[in-house]
C-alpha cells in the first residue's frame, strides 16, 4: 500500500535533508558572526551580508520543514485511504457468513482505531528512519573536518540511542497490541450491552451491566497507562544519554580553548570551530531523539497491523485455491449447481451434493427439517460462500434481493432503511412500496412520517412491521432474484398474510423467488418444490417436469 506513495514519501525525506542542511548553515553562520564580533572585533556594519543570508536561512529552514510535515500528512492520509478502502473491499469479499464470528465492534474498531493508528508510522516514523541515517551522518563529516576528536565522541555515543529504542520496542509492541486486543473485546463489550439494555433493565440488571462494562473500562484504562508510562521512561533514558554525550563534548571543548587539552587536533580549536561543535551537538543527537519520539507510532502501528493482516489474509470461501470459481451463466439460467458440497470447519459436509438450476422467473420453495441446509443453500446461492466441490455458474452480475425472519434495520429513518435498497429512490416510490407490503395505515399514523426515526434493529416497530419494511425493500430494488429465509416465522396472521400476498405479486412480476419455508401457504406457491434431508442431501423434487 505505501508503494504507491514512494514519490510523496521521498519528498518527505528530500524536505528533511534539505530542512538539516539548512541548519548546519545556520549554526556555521551564528558561529561565524560570534567569531567576528569576539575575536576579530569587526563592528556590525561590516558584516551585512551574513545578517542577510542568516535572516534567508531561517524561512527557507521553516518551508522545508512545513514541506515535510505536509507530504507526510498527505502521503499517510492516502496510505490510510487505500488500506481501509483494501479492508472494506475483502470484508465484502468474505461476506455475512465468514463475518459471523466477528464481532462488528471489533471490525469497527479495525476500520477506524487500527487503520489510523498507521498514521504515525508513514507520516513520521518512517521518514524519520531515513532522517535519522543521514542527518547524523552529515553533521559528524562536518564535525569530523574542524575536530575528529569531538566526532568520535558523538560516534561512540550514537549507538546507544538506536541499543535503547530497540529494548524499550520490543516492550511496547507488545502492550499496544494487547492495547488494541482490548479495545476491540470493550467495544464489543459495550455493544452488547446497549442492544440489550431492555432485557437488562427488565430482570433489574442495569447496574450490574453497569459495573461491568466500568470494570472493562478501567483495565482498558490501565494498559493504556503502561504503555504511556513505558514510552515516557523511554523518552527519559534517551534524553539522559543524549545530555551525557552533550555534555562530554562541550566538556572537550571547553578544556581545549582553555589550553588544558593538547591530545589531537584540541590546540587548533578556535572560538568558530568550537561553537560550531557546540552548536551542532545538540542537532547531530536531535534526529535519533526525534525518531525515538515517533518509535511509539511504530509500535502502535505494528500491533494494529497483526489484526489488519489476520483479516486480510482471511481467505474467502468462492476464492479459495481449493474451491471452483463460478462460470458465466446462460441466459437461460441464473445459478446452475453440478455435484456442488459446502463444507464448514470442524462439521465436515452440511449440504450437497446438489445438482440444481435456478431459472429466471421461477418460484422455487425449499423444505426440510432444521439443520439440513437450507439456508446454506439460499447463502450459495447468494454469492455468500463457495463451494468446497462441484461445479457451478451464476450470472455475471447477479443481482439479488435478501430477506430472512430478521431483517437488517438500521438506526435512521424509515427513508434511511428504504434507500438501502435504492439511494436514489424518490419519496413517491418509497410510499407506493410501503403501501404495497400493507405499511401505509402505519404510515399515515406516524407524525413525521418517512422521517420517523427508528432504533436499532429496528427499535419501535413489531416483527411483522419489521418484515414488511423488508418487503418494501425489496419492491423498491430491482433485483431478478429474491432470496427468502423463513420470511413468515414467528409473525401474527394479518403480518403472514400480507407477506404471502406480497411475495405472490413479486412472482407475477416475473421475479424468481427461491424461499426456505415449512409454510403450507409459501409452499403452495411453488413451481418447483425441493427436499433436503438431515444430511443436506437433495431427497426429493416436485414440479420439475417443465424445468430445465
Amino acid at each position: 500500500m505505501a508503494a504507491g506513495e514512494r514519490r510523496l514519501l521521498g519528498l518527505v525525506t528530500l524536505s528533511g535533508v534539505a530542512a538539516g542542511t539548512l541548519t548546519v548553515v545556520q549554526m556555521g553562520l551564528l558561529a561565524w558572526l560570534v567569531a567576528q564580533f569576539l575575536v576579530a572585533e569587526r563592528v556590525p556594519e561590516d558584516l551585512w551580508p551574513a545578517f542577510i543570508a542568516l535572516v534567508a536561512v531561517l524561512p527557507l529552514r521553516a518551508l522545508a520543514q512545513w514541506g515535510q510535515e505536509v507530504a507526510g500528512l498527505e502521503a499517510s492520509l492516502r496510505i490510510r485511504r487505500r488500506a481501509r478502502a483494501a479492508l472494506l473491499d475483502h470484508l465484502v469479499l468474505l461476506g455475512p457468513v465468514r463475518l459471523a464470528s466477528r464481532h462488528s465492534a471489533s471490525l469497527a474498531n479495525q476500520l477506524v482505531e487500527q487503520v489510523e493508528a498507521l498514521d504515525g508510522y508513514f507520516a513520521r516514523f518512517l521518514p524519520q528512519l531515513r532522517l535519522a541515517i543521514g542527518l547524523p551522518l552529515l553533521i559528524l563529516a562536518v564535525v569530523a573536518w574542524l575536530d575528529w576528536l569531538a566526532a568520535l565522541f558523538l560516534l561512540l555515543s550514537a549507538p546507544l540511542i538506536p541499543l535503547f529504542m530497540a529494548l524499550v520496542g520490543m516492550g511496547a509492541e507488545r502492550l499496544n497490541r494487547d492495547q488494541f486486543s482490548a479495545m476491540a473485546r470493550l467495544s464489543g463489550h459495550f455493544i452488547d450491552r446497549v442492544r440489550g439494555i431492555t432485557t437488562l433493565q427488565l430482570f433489574d440488571r442495569g447496574r450490574d451491566a453497569t459495573a461491568e462494562v466500568h470494570a472493562a473500562a478501567e483495565d482498558y484504562r490501565l494498559l493504556s497507562m503502561k504503555t504511556l508510562r513505558l514510552a515516557f521512561l523511554s523518552s527519559a533514558v534517551l534524553e539522559f544519554f543524549t545530555s551525557v554525550a552533550i555534555a562530554v563534548v562541550a566538556i572537550y571543548v571547553g578544556f581545549g580553548l582553555l589550553g588544558f587539552i593538547t591530545y589531537g587536533p584540541s590546540s587548533a580549536l578556535s572560538l568558530f570551530s568550537g561553537l560550531l561543535v557546540l552548536l551542532l551537538a545538540p542537532e547531530f543527537f536531535q534526529p535519533l531523539r526525534s525518531l525515538s519520539q515517533h518509535y511509539h507510532d511504530r509500535a502502535a502501528a505494528l500491533g494494529a497491523a497483526d489484526g489488519l493482516v489476520a483479516v486480510l489474509n482471511e481467505v474467502p470461501d468462492a476464492l479459495h485455491p481449493e474451491a471452483h470459481p463460478p462460470e458465466p451463466a446462460i441466459d437461460e439460467e441464473i445459478v446452475s449447481l453440478t455435484g456442488v458440497t459446502v463444507e464448514h470447519p470442524g462439521r465436515g459436509r452440511v449440504l450437497g451434493p446438489i445438482d440444481l438450476v435456478v431459472s429466471p422467473g421461477e418460484v422455487l420453495v425449499l423444505t426440510g427439517p432444521s439443520g439440513a441446509g437450507k439456508s446454506t443453500l439460499l447463502q450459495l446461492l447468494a454469492g455468500f460462500i463457495g463451494p468446497s466441490s462441484g461445479q457451478w455458474r451464476r450470472s455475471t452480475q447477479p443481482r439479488f434481493a435478501w430477506m430472512d425472519q430478521r431483517p437488517l434495520l438500521i438506526l435512521g429513518s424509515l427513508a434511511d432503511n428504504l434507500r438501502l435498497a435504492d439511494p436514489q429512490a424518490s419519496e413517491a416510490r418509497m410510499r407506493r412500496a410501503l403501501s404495497r407490503a400493507g405499511l401505509d395505515e402505519l404510515l399515515s399514523e406516524l407524525p413525521e412520517g418517512l422521517e420517523t426515526r427508528l432504533g436499532e434493529r429496528g427499535l419501535g416497530l413489531s416483527a411483522g412491521q419489521a418484515q414488511r419494511l423488508a418487503l418494501a425493500r425489496i419492491f423498491l430494488s430491482a433485483s431478478p432474484l429474491v432470496l427468502l429465509d423463513e420470511p413468515t416465522a414467528s409473525l401474527d396472521e394479518d403480518s403472514e398474510a400480507w407477506i404471502i400476498r406480497a411475495l405472490s405479486e413479486l412472482a407475477e412480476e416475473g421475479r424468481t423467488l427461491v424461499i426456505a419455508t415449512h409454510h403450507p401457504a409459501l409452499m403452495a406457491m411453488a413451481d418447483r418444490r425441493l427436499a433436503l434431508d438431515e444430511g443436506g442431501r437433495l431427497a426429493a423434487v416436485t414440479g420439475e417436469s417443465d424445468r430445465g
